[in-house]
């Protein structure tokens, strides 16, 4: 689960056209233009969550499919909006290494509003099949509605980007560059992001030559995958194709998962298959009769899962977290469930005893970049750190929490080394707890073979990790222990 994410801003020293001011004019919302005024409402509402997430720090993967649902947009047009917006994300630092040469000006000197116009441009220019002429008018019409005073100075921009072949601007960009340093523009990663996943293929037993897999794995988009909450719905009756791990999901078509029924009712639940894995590895392993609990629960999706299936078992599921918004949206995730118990509470004050405990941490959601895009330029190294604490606090907080004989997964959407298996490892050591062999769990779950899923080998015990690069999913770790009776 990422933690909260905020970046310092810099501030500008001057204000040319088109520099940054200090405020955004204030704009009607594309989602909410008159028909005759919502012409290429695709770019409009693009370029909108891109302004957001520059200047609010919000949230793409939270914004924008709140206003595609209220659009109403044909599919088609929702999954252009999908790509112009996630697109021009992924690629930001490619893009901004561009637009910085193309406009002869440093990057945080320009405005926000017509920066996202470039960046959107950019990626249809050198990403997408759209025409250029296209591309050009289509994004600086919708400049000229929101920030008209910069139009001609994103025009300029984009032709002159426009004049150039993608291979010629890599090329361009990267000269003079380490390593490290092309691989950050090229795949639009900082450099210690670059470097740290380097390390977490390592640490867990992969090879450090499928780095490129996975940095372009982290710039493709990611699937819709949605899980049928068992006892609830079977995927059988969800539209889509069955995922390939798991067997309660399903992958969709449509940007808008909530026009499906089954998810507008609560019986499924839009979520990552990895996330779904988690859950479903936690539930597989044997444990005593007993509450379940999910101490850092919001916002809900393996809440739910775990809820399905302890009704199924006949017994209940505690949902705990520390934020009154996320438990609002574990209510929401746990609706269609009766067995359910929410509370605003730090999971740190957790008591039991649990049968099962989910402690799914707060990190530096390096592994789920390809939802969370602009994650990638929000962390920075210190962060690891600053979470290392907090997550070993909340796994102690599990065990404590656990019951004899009970059984804890710890999470996190990270591979990096030091929020997985070092947190592990060091709050267990000189402990009786067991480790499990999460591998050969998933394996169960999921029909396949558990090497795909190995970590480290602790004694008898093994940790998970799944990678977006081999899986398609999140970048999920998993370990499951065993408290001594």
């Amino acid at each position: 689960m990422p933690a909260d994410e905020r970046r310092p801003r810099k501030r500008p020293t001057g204000n040319p056209p088109g520099a940054r001011r200090n405020s955004a004019p204030r704009r009607q919302a594309a989602d909410q233009l008159q028909p005759r005024q919502a012409k290429n409402l695709p770019r409009r509402i693009a370029w909108e969550v891109l302004v957001d997430v520059e200047t609010k720090d919000s949230y793409a993967n939270l914004l924008l499919p709140a206003k595609l649902a209220r659009t109403h947009m044909e599919p088609q047009d929702a999954a252009f909006t999908t790509e112009l917006t996630y697109g021009a994300l992924r690629q930001q630092e490619f893009y901004d290494a561009i637009i910085a040469t193309a406009a002869n000006r440093p990057i945080d000197t320009i405005d926000p509003e017509p920066l996202a116009g470039m960046r959107l441009g950019a990626h249809q220019l050198l990403s997408m099949r759209v025409p250029d002429h296209a591309a050009l008018s289509e994004t600086v019409a919708v400049i000229k509605s929101y920030a008209p005073k910069t139009a001609g100075f994103v025009n300029a921009v984009l032709r002159r980007i426009s004049e150039i072949a993608r291979a010629e601007w890599l090329r361009r960009v990267t000269a003079g560059a380490t390593a490290v340093g092309e691989q950050a523009i090229e795949y639009s990663h900082p450099e210690w992001i670059v470097r740290a996943m380097t390390q977490a293929l390592k640490g867990h037993g992969r090879q450090a030559s499928e780095l490129q897999a996975l940095l372009e794995a982290d710039n493709a988009a990611a699937k819709v995958s949605v899980s049928a909450l068992p006892g609830l719905i079977d995927r059988s009756e969800l539209p889509g194709q069955p995922t390939e791990f798991s067997p309660i999901g399903v992958t969709l078509e449509t940007a808008v998962p909530k026009n499906v029924d089954a998810v507008a009712t609560g019986r499924a639940r839009v979520q990552d298959e990895g996330s779904a894995l988690v859950a479903l590895a936690l539930a597989k392993v044997d444990a005593p009769a007993g509450t379940w609990a999910d101490l850092c629960a919001g916002p809900g999706g393996k809440a739910a899962v775990l809820a399905a299936i302890a009704k199924q078992e006949g017994t209940t599921l505690d949902a705990f977290d520390s934020s009154e918004h996320r438990v609002e949206l574990v209510r929401s995730s746990t609706q269609a469930l009766d067995n359910v118990t929410t509370r605003i509470q730090d999971a740190r004050a957790a008591t039991g005893p649990y049968a099962k405990v989910l402690v799914d941490v707060p990190c530096s959601g390096l592994g789920a970049l390809r939802r969370r895009p602009e994650a990638r330029y929000r962390r920075r190294p210190e962060d690891i750190n600053a979470l290392a604490g907090l997550q070993r606090e909340l796994l102690r907080a599990a065990l404590e929490a656990c019951a004899p004989g009970g059984v804890v997964a710890y999470s996190t959407c990270s591979p990096h080394y030091a929020e997985t298996v070092l947190v592990v490892d060091d709050v267990l050591r000189g402990t009786d707890v067991e480790i499990l062999d999460a591998p050969s769990v998933l394996a169960e779950v999921t029909g396949t073979d558990a090497e795909g899923f190995t970590s480290v080998s602790r004694g008898a015990g093994r940790y998970a990790q799944l990678w977006p690069h081999v899986h398609g999913t999140d970048g999920m770790f998993v370990a499951l222990m065993r408290k001594a009776n």
